[in-house]
């Protein structure tokens, strides 16, 4: 198996993905505890269980890329530096999780030279799980008893009239509300996790501006997603997007600045003009 085809992880990663999430449902119908960790984030058994299932499976899809693993990091690991990393958030959208409200996700990406190739974003409470790698396309599939269903094709929508813009269930802002004001928005739909980038994959909406604190881990699957799908993710002034951000001035390692994630690339190309046009 060749790193340089990324499409051929993907089998993997999605069975990967669903032994990780069947721990996950062991624990979503019990009850548990949440601890909070230094960054005053929460976590979980379910967190911790499911990470530990995974990242052992990934070390042997590929014993030469690098894992990045959330509670990992949080524990206070310093994953080598390489050129290809698995980024890993095994419950993304604790919070969600934690409210027993669906929202939240399994993430595994694939991530070569900084760009996420690979993702699989599965949420375990809905049975539904959306994947893609750059080259191959994006699908959406259900999942019943671990069990992954027939994949549809997915694919982002060009720019409508009228944006429907999505955003965080559990951490919205009222920086948010303002910057939206620079496009036309139908409508705003709150989702948690990484389904705000499946809901933009999958032709449902078209731009996820996020101006609050992110991680690579909660993004890169989603980011995967999304561009195996055709959109793409920049920063707030329409530069790249990029992972495997270390040693960075005044934040830790694998911190994402904020971000817009837009269905429609020419959404992209429209942020760097009205940029432009705001500097002059």
């Amino acid at each position: 198996m060749t790193t340089e085809e990324p499409a051929l992880y993907l089998s993997d990663l999605i069975e990967t993905a669903l032994l990780g999430g069947a721990e996950i449902l062991k624990i979503y119908g019990t009850p548990f505890e949440a601890a909070t960790k230094a960054d005053a984030s929460p976590v979980t058994e379910a967190d911790l269980r499911c990470e530990a299932t995974m990242k052992p499976l990934l070390a042997k899809i590929a014993s030469d890329v690098v894992i990045v693993a959330e509670e990992a990091v949080s524990a206070g690991a310093a994953p080598a530096e390489a050129r290809r990393l698995f980024f890993v958030d095994p419950l993304d959208g604790t919070k969600e999780f934690i409210n027993r409200n669906g929202d939240f996700t399994v993430n595994i990406a694939l991530v070569e030279d900084g760009a996420p190739v690979a993702g699989v974003v599965y949420a375990p409470a809905i049975g539904r799980l959306w994947a893609g790698a750059v080259g191959e396309g994006a699908f959406r599939a259900e999942v019943k008893d671990d069990v992954l269903g027939e994949r549809s094709p997915i694919r982002v929508r060009p720019r409508p009239e009228r944006l429907v813009a999505v955003g965080s269930r559990s951490h919205g802002s009222a920086a948010t509300d303002e910057w939206l004001k620079r496009y036309d928005v139908e409508r705003f739909v709150s989702r948690g996790s990484s389904l705000k980038f499946c809901l933009l994959a999958e032709a449902e909406a078209d731009i996820y501006p996020r101006l609050g604190r992110t991680m690579e881990w909660d993004t890169a699957a989603g980011d995967a997603v999304l561009r195996a799908a055709g959109g793409i993710v920049t920063t707030l002034d329409g530069q790249p997007f990029l992972y495997d951000k270390r040693k960075q001035a005044g934040d830790v390692d694998f911190a994402n600045p904020h971000f817009v994630a837009f269905a429609d690339p020419a959404l992209a190309k429209e942020l760097v003009r009205k940029t432009d046009q705001s500097l002059h």
